[in-house]
């Protein structure tokens, strides 16, 4: 049985991923090539979880002040329903939502779309973040930034929790983490450690 190739009917899509530490620039890189995108006259759709509010409701807002207009979603299923006639589509703070987006990303490349996913690699205890190991497997392109470790200047790739909230989301800015290297991020939590023990 002859399949017609694909390339001969349709256009091709895929999944970008950029990941890292908290204050790496993932949100920097992400507004950076969606504002690409729309130099070159692409139809783009951006998109952010609705419970990040921590610089504005509806912008994407790096750690820099760079920001691009967004819609808040509550779920990923919204992105197919959102993402009618568009070229490009760009998530930002992916590790928020639900672990259906690496399947709703994958859809939407099928349909021919780049999707640009930006998102935390690990939570504060160092361990994958939600959907973002996912997305990571099934990515055709794959960006890790890093962050300046804020104790020995190596390279960062930790987000160090300071205050000593639980639970894995904590909406917060430089007053809640900072970046690590490995060997300053478990240094920490050693010393963390034995100040709970006293």
């Amino acid at each position: 049985m002859f399949l017609e190739p694909h390339f001969k009917t349709q256009r091709s899509g895929w999944i970008e991923v950029i990941c890292g530490s908290m204050f790496s620039g993932k949100t920097e890189e992400l507004i950076r090539r969606l504002k690409r995108a729309k130099y070159a006259r692409q139809r783009v759709e951006i998109f952010k979880p609705k419970v990040d509010t921590r610089y504005d409701k509806e912008k994407i807002v790096s750690h820099d002040s760079n920001h691009i207009l967004s819609t808040p979603i509550a779920h990923s299923s919204e992105l197919l329903q959102l993402s009618d006639n568009v070229e490009v589509v760009g998530v930002d703070e992916a590790q928020f939502f639900d672990m259906e987006l690496p399947f709703h990303c994958e859809e939407l490349a099928k349909k021919g779309i780049r999707v640009v996913v930006a998102g935390l690699d690990m939570d504060y205890l160092g361990k994958p973040f939600g959907p973002i190991p996912n997305l990571l497997a099934v990515a055709e392109y794959i960006t890790k930034v890093h962050a300046i470790c804020q104790h020995c200047g190596n390279l960062a790739t930790h987000s160090y929790r300071l205050t000593n909230e639980g639970g894995t989301v904590l909406l917060g800015e430089k007053d809640s983490y900072e970046p690590r290297c490995r060997t300053c991020y478990q240094m920490g939590n050693i010393l963390d450690l034995k100040v709970a023990e006293e």
